[in-house]
């Protein structure tokens, strides 16, 4: 099994009206992003091509209004420096079954975008903004050789190109690496991730062209060993959930026990070497940022909140929403109509309410800034 899309529309369980978490995770990349774009600018040659026409890729948008944020976040940048491309290309990229039926519909509402992929002048600094979809696995090739200045990703490099081989029931009430995997589940995660991160890094090696740069945030380890932690503490208790399920006759067992998720967190060292051994990039910039299991886009205090046990109301439901946004279509694809999901959920939030009650859960943000080796 391989993620092929989020819960697609605008309805309660979509991805758009749940990616709250998304959002905080790419405004905590911002910092990096931002100092990114002005040492390309600062640093560029009048000749330069993309001073002229700016190419750029976020890799793994998504549908939701997120990826309209990192478009105008990006442009009020460049528009801050002197050195201002007088125009911009936006290739947006995700897996084809992603909505993008719904994500140029959005565009059609926000300002510096349109949904044609027409030109849209932003008027204070006079950018034009050519927008595109792209869709295809960034596992494989999807531009040009050196033909682009800057690629973007935040929330999607943890996704692995496919579920480990030769995992089979070898985790059994385990979705993912938990402490208590044993060590060829390890391993088989740990392998998939470096062959797919440095498949990732040779491809846009070709894509983007020397002194080109690329940011990058994902999900990661905050240790290197990973039976010390359980960084994906929110799929244990999703697991526990359909445990329970099973028990109660409503789960197959033999379907819980084969069902595995294609998500890997690295630690900043299995980062590093993937990158050092590919050798198309240099490692400019590296940072790790917490980012509480409940954020949410009205979260504007939430640096302060981890700590706090006693803040908590709502927390269940904002975390469960989250997760059925991106975890419902593969468990529809694995269980089939024998599951009921708005149950599975229902319990999941109690027990995410009850978690939180006790320990304001954080997951771990690698935050990276490449250049394209010239």
């Amino acid at each position: 099994m391989s993620i092929k899309n989020m819960n697609a529309g605008n309805g309660e369980t979509s991805y758009a009206n749940n990616s709250g978490l998304q959002k905080v995770v790419m405004k905590k990349t911002w910092g990096v992003l931002d100092e990114t774009l002005k040492d390309m600018l600062t640093t560029a040659d009048n000749h330069d091509s993309f001073l002229k026409c700016m190419k750029m890729a976020d890799l793994g948008c998504s549908s939701g209004p997120n990826t309209l944020l990192v478009i105008s976040h990006i442009i009020e940048q460049l528009s801050e420096n002197k050195h201002v491309p007088k125009q911009l290309e936006v290739f947006l990229n995700d897996l084809p079954d992603n909505d993008f039926n719904n994500l140029f519909k959005l565009m059609s509402t926000t300002p510096h975008t349109n949904a044609n992929t027409n030109t849209n002048t932003n008027t204070k600094n006079n950018v034009e903004c050519y927008i595109y979809g792209a869709p295809g696995s960034f596992y494989g090739r999807l531009f040009p050789n050196n033909s682009l200045h800057f690629a973007y990703s935040s929330a999607s490099i943890h996704w692995l190109s496919q579920i480990p081989q030769g995992l089979e029931k070898n985790n059994k009430d385990n979705m993912c690496i938990t402490t208590t995997s044993p060590p060829q589940v390890f391993e088989a995660y740990s392998k998939q991730f470096e062959r797919d991160f440095t498949t990732f890094l040779k491809l846009r090696g070709e894509e983007i062209r020397g002194g080109g740069r690329m940011v990058l945030g994902f999900l990661g380890r905050s240790v290197a060993d990973p039976t010390s932690k359980d960084e994906f503490k929110t799929y244990t208790l999703l697991s526990e959930t359909l445990s329970g399920m099973v028990a109660e006759g409503l789960v197959k067992e033999d379907d819980l026990h084969s069902f595995n998720i294609p998500i890997y967190a690295p630690s900043i060292q299995e980062t590093e070497a993937a990158i050092q051994n590919e050798g198309s990039f240099n490692l400019d910039k590296k940072e790790g940022v917490l980012v509480p299991w409940d954020a949410n886009e009205d979260y504007n205090n939430y640096d302060n909140m981890v700590s706090d046990k006693n803040n908590n109301t709502g927390s269940g439901k904002i975390v469960a929403n989250c997760v059925r946004a991106f975890v419902e279509p593969m468990l529809v694809v694995h269980f089939g109509s024998s599951i009921n999901v708005d149950r599975v959920f229902d319990v999941y939030e109690k027990k995410m309410e009850e978690h939180l009650s006790v320990e304001r859960s954080c997951y771990f943000i690698h935050v990276i800034s490449l250049t394209r080796k010239t």
